[in-house]
């Protein structure tokens, strides 16, 4: 049986449609008016590190969308097909919910767009809720829960080990789901990473909280929505991240496209968390950017090797059940 086409299916959307997607993701991104400045030149960089891809020109779509000559009354016209109208609700719900809770400005954006696009209701209320239950997922502890404080001892005490193995694989999982053409495989990617530097601090005997975590990933330089944008744009447009993954992955086709990214993001944080929280959080903020960066380019050397594994994890993913996968670690 031949399979049908779906919204995760962009090989059948025009180009034209691609552009009014990634449209309506870049005013999701912007839909709440408060995004810090950081924030908003994260998503300049995004666009101007995918650059033109897919006869779609990525930097002048954020200054169309920036300077307000974009807008949903111009961009959902152009999406033609029902798929196409959906992944771009499913886009711009998962860019409002990476960096958590929804604001009244976002879910009015988010009513505005479900109702010019006219998607039927269970379908859009159904993915929603999906995707708001994945960001909410608890950290294994609730927040603010006492934890004994960082000592010499409990820090000695530390499995390093076992933390790079643990940073290992939730680098390869990540790598993997961003194989995968569900949008909510790229939204598990957040969460996951959260819960990732929160066990490290975990190990070193630290007590924290979903605040801490998104603080410390921004401080790294790593933005929540920003990053969502670019994983979700690179899948759509069939780019591959500096071209690392191509001779590996090459037959999986353009899903693999931002599974290096991923995978890199996800190493350097579990590497950088794993420095800060053992030397008692004492790195200043540009230190912490520092050695992200410098994290960020060892894992961008580890891509190739580990593109295969990330092939193979992808196969074991129960798309499903990504909602219990995300609650599970």
């Amino acid at each position: 049986m031949t399979p049908q086409p779906g919204p995760n299916d962009t090989t059948a959307m025009t180009t034209t449609e691609h552009q009014a997607i990634l449209t309506i993701a870049v005013l999701a991104a912007l839909a709440d008016g408060q995004k810090h400045e950081r924030e908003r030149g994260e998503i300049k960089r995004v666009a101007d590190s995918l650059g033109q891809a897919e006869g779609v020109h990525l930097p002048a779509l954020v200054q169309d969308v920036l300077l307000q000559r974009a807008n949903l009354a111009s961009a959902v016209p152009q999406l033609t097909s029902a798929d196409a109208r959906l992944l771009a609700y499913e886009m711009a719900v998962c860019v409002c919910d990476a960096d958590g809770a929804q604001s009244p400005a976002e879910r009015t954006f988010l009513d505005d767009l479900n109702q010019r696009l006219g998607l039927a209701a269970p379908v859009a209320a159904a993915f929603a809720q999906q995707a708001d239950a994945m960001v909410a997922a608890p950290l294994p502890l609730p927040d603010g829960a006492s934890l004994p404080g960082a000592t010499p001892a409990a820090v000695a005490s530390v499995d390093n080990a076992a933390l790079d193995a643990d940073i290992l694989n939730a680098a390869i999982l990540n790598g993997a789901l961003e194989l995968l053409p569900e949008s909510l495989s790229t939204l598990a990617i957040i969460p996951l990473q959260m819960k990732l530097v929160y066990r490290i601090g975990l190990a070193h005997g630290h007590q924290l909280d979903s605040g801490h975590v998104k603080d410390f990933l921004a401080t790294a330089g790593v933005g929540l929505t920003s990053q969502y944008l670019e994983q979700a744009a690179r899948k759509l447009l069939g780019r591959f991240g500096g071209g690392l993954l191509g001779g590996v992955l090459g037959g999986v086709g353009k899903q693999a496209v931002s599974s290096g990214l991923s995978f890199a993001t996800t190493y350097a944080l579990g590497q950088v968390a794993k420095r800060y929280y053992a030397g008692g959080r004492v790195l200043s903020t540009q230190m912490l950017k520092d050695a992200y960066a410098s994290s960020l380019q060892q894992a961008q050397a580890l891509q190739a090797q580990y593109g295969p594994a990330m092939h193979e994890r992808s196969r074991t993913i129960d798309a499903g059940k990504l909602l219990a996968m995300v609650r599970g670690r």
